[in-house]
């Protein structure tokens, strides 16, 4: 690794070279946590069908949580990157310490939530026989949250400081750790206690500490820590606080409003007491995290992209930011797409179930791909207003789709329940309504400046 030198020039440029020296560390960071839930939904999926089924149930829930990490993440990296491109990079120190603060806060929110308030919400709604199991292992789970929380801070500043090379190291050590453990904690390997489906809840926990561990040893053997003097003063900074709450906090609800209905969701897939509905669903919930990958990278890549540029005051380039950007991801998603429903059945095998669960699991691959594509386009356009950091706009376009989406979901799953394939078609409908409201508003122009310079002819 290198050590810190002076502070590079950190204005970004609008071309392609930038987009993917951005893009490709983040995608790479980003696949790794994809990879330790594939995993434990593998190892589990050869430990039973109600473990897989259960691991979608408990999967979404504490994803509600890490949702909520990144959409803190997100608008600090919006702060991160506004400050980057105005050179203001003597308020990263700030900007990191008051993240830091205010991500353990919302962690211990997020474990008191759990241990106090989940249990009588699970278990008015979830399977009687699933209950037991599902309340055991979040109650593990959920303490990984602060070193979740505080990783992603880490990650953050990496980002905007256009380090994002570095991002790999700790997400390779999460997902090492995740998976011998997840191996060794399961199943009872090499003198380990077999825990079964708490393995997978105590193999996470431990992972995310090891990534979070990793990432400081990474701003200390780089010098990044020493150049932009971070983690040495974490004194209450009331203006930076409220700025990352402002921009943050919008957001928040956005991505914790959009994962509980996808709870939701499931709830309603687990009330129809089918195991293999919720198994086909859990699989298809790791298709979407998987393939989202590269568009989650590549919509990163655009919040900072814009928020980098609206600090240099050159909106005129954010339009072409985002196109450039939107094709990156389309075709990304595209390869994967294609890959993964050419080669179906090898992909259904890796979970250990019988040719049944494949045959019904393909139609709805077949659709949820459908909604995939869409969502490679939306999403660049969705954080490009994020990017602007008009975030009140990204929770207002949220609640409508999320209320059409749901509408549509009660029909489809409780009113007329047609087949899974269908119940799964709500994602076309609500990346549909996202991309149409997100390009609505950058088109209109609404979220540009004052007293800024004309655009270029």
């Amino acid at each position: 690794m290198e050590s810190g030198a002076s502070i590079k020039d950190l204005k970004i440029q609008v071309t392609n070279k930038q987009i993917l020296s951005i893009a490709l560390p983040l995608t790479f960071a980003i696949l790794v946590p994809q990879i330790n839930m594939l995993t434990n939904s593998i190892f589990l999926g050869h430990l039973s069908i109600e473990a897989l089924g259960n691991a979608g149930i408990t999967g979404v829930f504490y994803l509600i949580f890490a949702v909520a990490g990144h959409g803190l993440n997100s608008g600090i990296q919006s702060v991160f990157s506004r400050h980057a491109g105005s050179d203001d990079t003597g308020a990263f120190k700030i900007i990191l310490a008051q993240g830091i603060r205010i991500s353990i806060q919302y962690a211990c929110i997020g474990i008191l939530i759990t241990w106090l308030i989940a249990p009588y919400i699970l278990h008015a709604v979830a399977d009687p026989t699933a209950y037991p199991q599902e309340i055991s292992f979040l109650k593990i789970r959920i303490f990984g949250l602060p070193f979740l929380y505080l990783f992603q801070m880490g990650n953050a500043f990496l980002v905007s400081s256009l380090n994002s090379r570095y991002l790999i190291f700790g997400f390779i050590a999460e997902t090492v750790v995740n998976v011998v453990l997840d191996y060794l904690l399961i199943f009872g390997h090499a003198g380990f206690p077999a825990m079964g489906f708490n393995g997978a809840a105590v193999a996470s926990v431990i992972a995310e500490f090891s990534g979070f561990v990793v990432v400081l040893f990474v701003l200390h053997k780089t010098g990044l820590k020493k150049q932009y003097a971070l983690l040495q003063n974490f004194k209450f900074h009331r203006s930076t606080s409220k700025e990352i709450i402002r921009i943050a906090t919008p957001l928040i609800f956005q991505f914790v409003i959009s994962v509980t209905t996808w709870l939701t969701f499931f709830f309603l897939i687990e009330a129809r007491h089918d195991e293999t509905a919720k198994a086909i669903s859990n699989t298809m919930r790791n298709i979407f995290g998987f393939i989202g990958v590269f568009v989650w990278a590549f919509s990163a890549t655009c919040n900072n992209m814009v928020s980098n540029l609206m600090g240099q005051k050159k909106q005129y380039k954010v339009i072409e930011a985002i196109n450039k950007i939107m094709i990156w991801s389309i075709g990304a998603c595209l390869f994967m797409c294609a890959a993964i429903n050419i080669f179906p059945v090898p992909f259904f095998a890796l979970f250990g179930q019988d040719e049944s669960f494949i045959a019904q699991g393909i139609p709805v691959l077949r659709m949820v791909s459908a909604g995939l594509m869409i969502m490679s386009i939306a999403n660049i356009w969705l954080n490009g207003v994020t990017g602007t950091g008009k975030t009140t706009i990204n929770l207002a376009i949220e609640i409508i789709a999320i209320a059409i989406y749901l509408v549509y979901t009660w029909i489809f799953m409780k009113v007329n329940y047609i087949s899974l394939s269908m119940a799964w078609s709500n994602e076309l409908i609500y990346w549909t309504c996202i991309f149409l409201m997100s390009f609505g508003y950058i088109k209109s122009g609404s979220w540009k400046t004052n007293g800024t310079p004309a655009e270029k002819t």
